[in-house]
């Protein structure tokens, strides 16, 4: 896209449009992680987004799709399966009760039960039928404003199937020690628990303190600024306290004073304020305001939108970017089953410590909400690249080495990690940097006692002695308590992957499923509806491999060879996609062949291999019920 074509459609959009700019501008990176919530309880009724809209769906061996999970008879007679539900589906106090709910366990055992050897349908057997219950935007409207405004990731997983402790400590030092990875033994781990009391749990695993060297001393090493800001109150969330070298580190020391010290948010905000945020800031929020069940959704938001309103209204806000993310699901499922490494990869495939799982992978995991607040995000994209928290490690490395720093890569990741998890940086458009600020709607004020002390928590579960809400065994006939989305559209970014509805767009048309025999271009529509303009992809051999067959989810039909549709799936064409970055789109590339899809002037048209169309097509995730 050309820089006047981006500008106008900027300003159609009523943003603010500033110049290009690239990666080395930058000058402050935030990383702020919450707690325990999953991509599907808050954000799968999301429009345009990998949600309950999912035309990719597993199907296990029973016929069964993935949101049926497994009922057993003494959990109910009435009904064999439980598909994702709306927790607030009784209404009444019901909606407020939820807020202060807990579902099920984070823990490693329950989880890797759910997981069920990757038919991931024994979420409401192994751990609770609550655990497949989900939010609406009018519970979360805050996490909805800021996720919409700016670019969610549908495809970020959490690092490690587990709990807190394992999953902050990926996102400090890129691995756990799962044998085979870049620790030895006498480092600590494999770490899958909280265990934070010194030696090692009765079967050999945990083996606490941990000893091996975190991303921030890499960056201290390489003279980057950079502070942990924290309270006492901290919910004991600061992974760096779990390495022993942090634990020893002496009274001044950049360790200590950096990593440990209890500064308080109130200096994060001033900072911000004043314009002198260090290069890399690690906030670590308050037990009440984590999110974590059964601390308040809406309590969380407030502390988000504190944050997300102290970068935007900071006057270095044009070269500052926010990344907001939760360390695991806490109890509650996802229908994605994880993209993981092969079997018997080092440093992500153990023999099961416990002796009840065989051999596992110990992640990645499932999805958990993401998003990143700048100037290079706004606009309400989807960003579908496969991500966990490692990834925000390598963005920040690509990042400082844009700025001529040296030797901040760190050895310590698991190698399959840095191989295969995205870095972020297509997330960003580089080229249209927007400095327009979205209007953030108010966020209540969490309740606090006469010490100050949040209180919000208990008063809802005084207030509401049942906090969850009757399971709807057999009655989920209808979108009100089960499968809920709300119709509308994403622009994509970032390289593809399967489970939206696409609309491949140029030059104001798009590429339809016509009655005809091969694919044309019909007009686009503002919002992006037009059901023959609707695509979905499917992955071949090679999920990672970006080549892909193309149905239409108008006629069911395929892109064929040159262009045809065909009506069997084995006369599919395989497709190259290719993501071209920074407001220049996608291109269409049949494998066979190699001539491109494309729309001109004059419509849909079939451009030689020498001939890369730039720009390419916009794609456009879309969710409508029709």
């Amino acid at each position: 896209m050309s820089y006047f074509l981006g500008a106008a459609l900027a300003l159609m959009l009523g943003s603010s449009p500033a110049s290009a700019s690239s990666l080395s501008d930058i000058e402050h990176v935030v990383i702020f992680m919450q707690e325990n919530r999953a991509w599907d309880h808050y954000f799968g009724s999301m429009a345009g987004v990998r949600g309950f809209n999912d035309p990719n769906v597993q199907i296990n061996s029973d016929g069964l799709s993935v949101y049926h999970q497994i009922v057993d008879p003494d959990m109910s007679t009435d009904a064999q399966t439980l598909l994702p539900w709306y927790l607030g589906y009784e209404g009444g106090d019901s909606v407020n009760a939820i807020q202060c709910m807990a579902a099920g366990s984070n823990g490693y055992t329950e989880n890797q039960a759910a997981l069920n050897g990757d038919l991931n349908n024994h979420w409401a057997r192994n751990n609770t039928p609550w655990s497949w219950g989900y939010l609406k935007r009018s519970d979360i409207p805050i996490h909805f404003a800021i996720a919409e405004a700016w670019t969610s990731g549908d495809m970020y997983q959490e690092s490690q199937i587990t709990a807190t402790n394992p999953n902050r400590v990926t996102l400090v030092s890129g691995s756990i020690n799962v044998p085979g990875g870049p620790q030895n033994p006498s480092q600590g781990g494999p770490y899958i628990d909280n265990n934070e009391v010194p030696g090692c749990e009765s079967d050999g695993q945990s083996c606490y303190p941990l000893k091996w060297k975190t991303v921030y001393e890499f960056y201290e090493d390489a003279g980057v600024t950079w502070q942990v800001y924290q309270d006492t109150n901290n919910f004991d969330d600061n992974p760096l306290a779990w390495f022993q070298q942090f634990q020893k580190a002496g009274k001044g020391s950049p360790l200590a004073d950096k990593g440990m010290a209890f500064n308080g948010l109130e200096s994060f905000y001033a900072a911000a304020a004043n314009g002198t945020l260090p290069e890399v800031s690690f906030i670590v929020g308050p037990a009440e305001l984590s999110e974590h069940p059964s601390y308040q959704p809406k309590d969380g938001a407030w502390l988000q939108k504190k944050v997300v309103d102290a970068v935007t209204q900071s006057p270095k806000y044009s070269s500052t970017l926010l990344m907001i993310s939760y360390d695991e699901t806490g109890g509650f499922g996802d229908h994605v089953t994880p993209f993981h490494s092969p079997r018997d990869t080092p440093g992500e495939w153990m023999e099961d410590p416990l002796g009840i799982f065989g051999d596992i992978y110990s992640g990645p995991g499932f999805r958990v909400p993401f998003y990143i607040v700048s100037p290079w995000t706004r606009g309400g994209r989807v960003f579908t690249e496969r991500a966990d928290h490692n990834s925000q490690i390598l963005f920040v490395e690509q990042w400082l080495q844009a700025r001529g720093y040296k030797n901040i890569q760190t050895d310590q990741m698991v190698p399959w990690r840095r191989a295969h998890m995205s870095n972020l940086i297509n997330a960003l458009d580089l080229d249209h940097p927007n400095l327009d600020i979205p209007i953030i709607p108010e966020a209540e004020t969490p309740v606090t006692n006469d010490n100050g002390d949040y209180v919000g928590s208990a008063q809802c579960q005084a207030k509401y002695p049942t906090q969850r809400p009757t399971v709807p065994y057999g009655q989920q006939d209808n979108s009100t308590n089960t499968l809920f989305f709300e119709d509308g559209f994403k622009e994509v970014v970032g390289y593809l992957t399967e489970g939206r509805y696409l609309t491949f767009e140029k030059n104001s048309k798009a590429l339809a499923a016509s009655r005809s025999d091969s694919v044309s271009a019909t007009d686009a529509t503002p919002k992006h509806d037009t059901k023959s303009q609707r695509w979905v992809i499917h992955y071949t051999e090679d999920e990672e491999s970006e080549i892909f067959t193309i149905s239409s989810a108008f006629d069911n039909r395929w892109i064929g060879a040159k262009g045809a549709l065909r009506d069997d799936a084995s006369d599919a064409a395989q497709i190259r996609t290719s993501f071209l970055g920074n407001g220049s789109g996608y291109t269409l590339q049949f494998v066979d062949g190699g001539a491109y899809l494309d729309i001109s002037s004059g419509g849909f048209e079939l451009v030689s291999s020498d001939q890369v169309p730039n720009p390419g097509f916009k794609v456009f995730s879309v969710s409508y019920h029709d």
